[in-house]
């Protein structure tokens, strides 16, 4: 995803600015990453580590004995960059789909090309005419009420529908959001991604990128658009009330948590003195 321009970092995750000057809003993707366990993370994180220090494990005996603190930093750290590198090049290849789904020139960037040929290959495969079928890219969808808001990728038709009679396929609206990845599978996906689609497909408004809100589009089928860098696949998700119903539970835990104090008093013991004696038999 790119930089929605709503967006801002704190100290709790990612929240929106009301344009309107609303409360600021919880990102989904900012529920998604408190309300919602991630149960792959830390086994991906300690194999990683894992092989990390079987490449270097000369250097690790080494500064085992003779720089152990900063050994253990660079450990540590050894997930985390992987994770911001590959947040980062996601980034790049959310903002290059945007500018193909436009038209418009984008930088060249030759790590990004491979998933950017995936896309097209894709859009071949549907037959999607970019001017007619891309409905809208990277808007904001709002829910003021419920506080939270996030960033869509794409609603755009497909030929995924049929019409008995004349025999031939019709197309439908989808909401469409676009995930990477450098090691999974193209037909992989997680269970909070339904969540996420659900979140966004029923918001209250939708905010584009010339500030001007609408009404949200209406959203037949939700989906995952997985791009590789050598293949892709649409997976569609079930993007419904039900899931939106669960997205709204994490949603609740996320606020609660991010309003909870750090830190409670200790409960001390009544003073001696105030203590009730007990009357001798």
């Amino acid at each position: 995803m790119t930089d929605p321009k709503y967006a801002k970092d704190t100290d709790n995750g990612r929240y929106y600015t009301d344009p309107a000057g609303g409360p600021d809003l919880v990102s989904v993707t900012n529920v998604l990453s408190v309300g919602v366990a991630k149960h792959a993370i830390p086994p991906w994180a300690v194999k990683l580590t894992a092989e990390w220090v079987l490449e270097h494990r000369i250097e690790v005996a080494r500064r085992a004995v003779k720089d152990r603190e900063q050994l253990l930093k660079d450990m540590k750290a050894v997930h985390r960059n992987a994770s911001d590198k590959a947040k980062n090049l996601g980034t790049r290849i959310h903002y290059r789909a945007h500018m193909m789904a436009l038209g418009a020139p984008y930088p060249e960037d030759l790590e990004v090309d491979p998933y950017a040929r995936q896309l097209v290959l894709f859009w071949q495969r549907w037959d999607v005419d970019l001017a007619e079928d891309i409905l809208a890219a990277e808007m904001t969808f709002l829910h003021r009420r419920l506080g939270y808001a996030g960033t869509g990728d794409v609603v755009m038709l497909l030929r995924t529908g049929w019409r008995r009679i004349r025999g031939r396929r019709v197309k439908q609206s989808w909401l469409v959001d676009y995930k990477t990845s450098a090691t999974r599978p193209a037909s992989s996906v997680y269970p909070e991604y339904t969540l996420q689609l659900a979140a966004l497909r029923f918001a209250e408004t939708v905010l584009l990128p010339d500030d001007t809100e609408h009404p949200v589009p209406a959203v037949q089928h939700t989906g995952i658009l997985n791009l590789r860098s050598r293949s892709h696949a649409l997976v569609p998700m079930p993007g419904n009330r039900r899931a939106h119903r669960a997205f709204r539970g994490a949603l609740e835990t996320t606020k609660w948590l991010h309003a909870a104090p750090t830190a409670y008093p200790a409960l001390l013991p009544p003073a001696a003195d105030a203590r009730p004696t007990r009357k001798a038999a």
